[in-house]
């Protein structure tokens, strides 16, 4: 029987483990990890002006105040309704399932100059932490349509049915 033994030298163990665990932080700061790198993507809005503008960069002329301000919560479990909701989001480039659970600011605007409005049209911002993660356009005509931030044009946008 052969028996065989190695010295373990446990400064240079110390050392490469002390090394690893530096190269695994920096990797995670450059990649920024955490929560704040969910938001990163989203356009800042801090303030009424910041909001007015993001609506604004889309060509709509909004009332400079909004007609409604509240915090919603953004649902754990999905549902039919808010899987519809989502794909919404998702063709404007957001996606409120990394939101899941977390309480948001909802800012309402009425939008003055949308083509052919015969009633009252809004826009709908979803904030969190200063940062734009949803959204919508709704026409609140009968047989208006809920669609994606972007100036309809005809027959073009994405949309959700009243």
């Amino acid at each position: 029987m052969m028996v065989m033994t190695a010295k373990v030298d446990m400064k240079k163990i110390m050392l490469i483990l002390i090394a690893v665990a530096a190269l695994i932080l920096a990797m995670i700061l450059l990649m920024g990890g955490g929560e704040e790198a969910e938001t990163t993507a989203a356009p800042a809005v801090s303030n009424n002006d910041g909001r007015v503008q993001f609506l604004k960069d889309f060509g709509w002329d909004v009332t400079t105040s909004p007609a409604e301000t509240s915090q919603v919560k953004i649902p754990e479990a999905t549902s039919e309704v808010f899987e519809r909701y989502n794909n919404l989001q998702k063709s404007q480039g957001y996606d409120l399932t990394d939101y899941a659970g977390k309480t948001v600011m909802r800012f309402v605007y009425k939008i003055n100059n949308y083509p052919g409005a015969t009633e009252p049209v809004y826009a709908t911002l979803l904030v969190y932490k200063n940062k734009v993660i949803g959204g919508d356009v709704t026409d609140t005509a009968a047989g208006g349509k809920i669609q994606s931030f972007k100036m309809p044009q005809e027959s073009e946008g994405a949309e959700v049915t009243n």
